[in-house]
């Protein structure tokens, strides 16, 4: 698929899948003869992992840490040090997700209140 196939199968800007690849994020997978960048049905969902990670605060950095793990497993299962730092960043995302519900249900509660006045 070209970029803004996958834009639109991601809801990501075209800057924003030009940057993650200027940076190594997720390079395009191919390029076609006038140079557009190509990408799989792998770079897709690998595209799908990291807009997951970005509203829970995940920098790039760590984005490219946790796909290097999966990259990892997929090929090595058994990996201790992939599967520890996948465990690790679940844990993570799980507390991170935990502050966002507190801070949404504050959020309700105060959307509540202003609409009682």
């Amino acid at each position: 698929m070209h970029i803004g196939d996958l834009a639109a199968a991601t809801g990501l800007s075209l800057r924003t899948i030009r940057h993650y690849d200027d940076i190594g994020l997720l390079p395009a997978t191919s390029r076609s003869g006038g140079g557009f960048r190509i990408y799989t049905e792998a770079d897709l969902q690998r595209m799908l992992v990291i807009r997951s990670m970005k509203p829970l605060g995940f920098s790039l950095e760590e984005m490219a840490e946790l796909l290097d793990a999966v990259d990892i497993l997929a090929s090595a299962p058994e990996d201790a040090g992939a599967r520890e730092k996948l465990a690790d960043y679940l844990q993570r995302a799980q507390r991170k997700r935990e502050k966002m519900a507190v801070n949404l249900a504050r959020a309700d509660t105060f959307i509540s209140d202003l609409a009682r006045l």
